[in-house]
């Protein structure tokens, strides 16, 4: 398959939250995989450290000038290299809006981020006629959960605060003109979240072009929630916990994100 082209849920800029995958995986397994952990954020998670916004200032910046202002910005929040590296794209902050607007209406959010490479290829293995996502796989996704990782949380929900006047600019410009991007941020989220974290094999079955999950609870994710299930139980912990940590700096209830869906 070579090198695919892959996406980073609810952005690399200023939030920077990921999801990644080209293929999708769906229907019935011959044995259900163990899912841990809630499939809902608790309300003590999501509750906590809210920012006092009257103490952040609106950056004003011409959208379409606004790049070299938001990589100084986000290489504040990280020193990890591969940021710097992804953030040498262009069109930041439409980027980022594309991106939370598709995964807050489940959609792959391929296209916005197809600036992220992903080395090596996609991988199942097969035991006894049963094909299975092979968690060596996993690896390819270990970067991007380290530079989630490395991200100060709370620097992102202040930049995304300061930011908020040229991305509800964009959010415009994409055909919303009298929405708040806030509440698309807040849905986008809550999706990521309530993503079931799967420890136990996931197994697949053959398509006419890809492979398919088999579990038909797995079937029922939509796709930006299938591309999260796919970089692996550990990754994947690592991109919800990051999104707690930042939805509590801005202040996210449960309520608030239950009420996004």
């Amino acid at each position: 398959m070579g090198k695919k082209k892959t996406a980073v849920l609810v952005g690399v800029v200023v939030l920077v939250v990921a999801t990644v995958a080209v293929y999708y995986f769906f229907l019935k397994p011959s044995q259900p995989p163990e899912i841990t952990g809630s499939t809902q954020p608790e309300e003590s998670l999501m509750s906590e450290m809210p920012l006092q916004e009257e103490s952040i200032e609106p950056i004003e910046v011409e959208l379409n000038k606004s790049d070299e202002l938001v990589r100084k910005l986000v290489e504040e929040l990280s020193s990890h290299p591969a940021l710097a590296q992804w953030l040498m794209t262009d069109y930041l902050i439409r980027r980022f809006v594309a991106t939370v607007d598709l995964i807050a209406n489940g959609e792959s959010p391929r296209r916005p981020m197809d600036f992220i490479e992903m080395d090596g290829d996609f991988q199942v293995r097969e035991e006894d006629g049963q094909v299975f996502l092979d968690p060596a796989g996993y690896d390819r996704y270990v970067r991007i959960a380290a530079v989630l990782m490395s991200l100060d949380a709370k620097g992102c929900a202040i930049l995304y605060k300061r930011l908020s006047p040229p991305i509800q600019q964009a959010y415009k410009e994409m055909g919303y003109p009298d929405e708040d991007f806030n509440a698309t941020l807040k849905k986008a989220i809550f999706n990521l979240i309530e993503t079931p974290v799967i420890r136990d094999r996931i197994y697949l079955e053959k398509g006419v072009l890809n492979y398919h999950y088999a579990d038909p609870e797995l079937e029922k994710l939509n796709p930006s929630q299938k591309h999260l299930l796919r970089m692996g139980p550990d990754n994947m912990s690592v991109i919800q916990a990051k999104l707690r940590e930042i939805a509590r700096y801005l202040g996210y209830s449960f309520q608030d994100l239950k009420s996004a869906d």
